[in-house]
């Protein structure tokens, strides 16, 4: 219900400075031709008489009649009943998210070099990630590059030195690509000092701490949750069949199960992989997406 498609790939870059936030978004008007753009939600759908109810920012709402429907409604940032989790961690899948937290690391920096209390300063540069996904590892390295190269100007910050923890549950990061890639960059982070904690979770989150499966109280002031994607919480309402992850089940050409002329792509949907024999979903990549568009149309 927005009118830009987010380039949700450059959000680290977006959240460390190296690109301004208006060049990973593009108005949808610009690139959508011969479309009608509607602003509202989808609240409701009839498959038996092909119509969806569409409920604008002012409440109203009015049912569409469709021939063809495609379900791309994407994913949210998967939320864990970790106690503490909603008041004290940001996410990070949205420019909003990157925005704040790019103006957060350097206020922490302003903080620390003006503060006279050694554990004030301790909470204020010790930077928690959690989730060794893309987004994580990402987001991590580019905001350390951007306050590594901002500590010059903060002296008695740089005096005392900074911390950057990544704490992933599994164990290993990047599950997505290949164990050697993902082993490769895990050494490349190590070497710049990040302390990556594998097989590790984080099981409450405070003002000014964060406390870690292994019993670890971790002096913080910025924890940073990317711990995976889950389907966005509309499709329940949809009337669509759903696996056991609340993703909208598809054959391999992405037509809803048990549906006419319904189909579904991308984070939503359980397309499945062919290499794994049908035994497996495609990962929620843009790799897969790109595909899956021009496959369907």
């Amino acid at each position: 219900d927005v009118n830009f498609l987010l380039y949700t790939p450059f959000l680290p870059e977006a959240a460390a400075g190296t690109l301004e936030p208006r060049h990973v978004v593009t108005p949808l008007r610009d690139i959508l031709k011969r479309t009608n753009l509607r602003l509202g939600a989808v609240c409701g759908h009839d498959p038996e008489r092909r119509v969806v109810t569409l409920q604008d920012h002012e409440g109203r709402r009015e049912e569409l009649a469709y021939d063809q429907l495609l379900i791309a409604v994407g994913s949210v940032s998967r939320s864990l009943p970790v106690p503490g989790l909603d008041e004290h961690a940001i996410g990070f899948k949205s420019l909003a998210d990157a925005i704040w937290l790019r103006n957060h690391v350097i206020e922490t920096l302003e903080q620390a070099n003006s503060t006279e209390d050694p554990a004030r300063r301790e909470e204020l540069l010790t930077y928690v990630f959690v989730g060794g996904g893309y987004s994580g590892l990402e987001a991590l390295a580019e905001l350390q590059d951007l306050a590594a190269d901002a500590m010059d100007r903060y002296p008695r910050a740089r005096l005392h030195g900074m911390r950057w923890i990544l704490v992933e549950a599994m164990d290993r990061v990047l599950p997505e690509v290949p164990l050697d890639l993902a082993e490769y960059a895990l050494r490349e982070l190590r070497g710049r000092g990040i302390d990556i904690r594998l097989g590790t979770r984080l099981d409450e989150a405070g003002a000014n701490w964060a406390l870690l499966s292994t019993a670890e109280r971790i002096p913080t002031r910025t924890i940073v949750w990317t711990a995976g994607v889950a389907p966005h919480p509309s499709l329940g309402s949809l009337a669509l069949p759903l696996d056991q992850r609340g993703k909208v089940v598809v054959d391999d050409h992405m037509r809803v199960e048990g549906l006419r002329a319904v189909w579904a792509i991308g984070d939503c949907a359980a397309v499945p992989d062919p290499d794994k024999d049908g035994r497996g979903a495609c990962p929620p990549t843009a790799q897969h997406a790109v595909r899956q568009g021009p496959a369907v149309a």
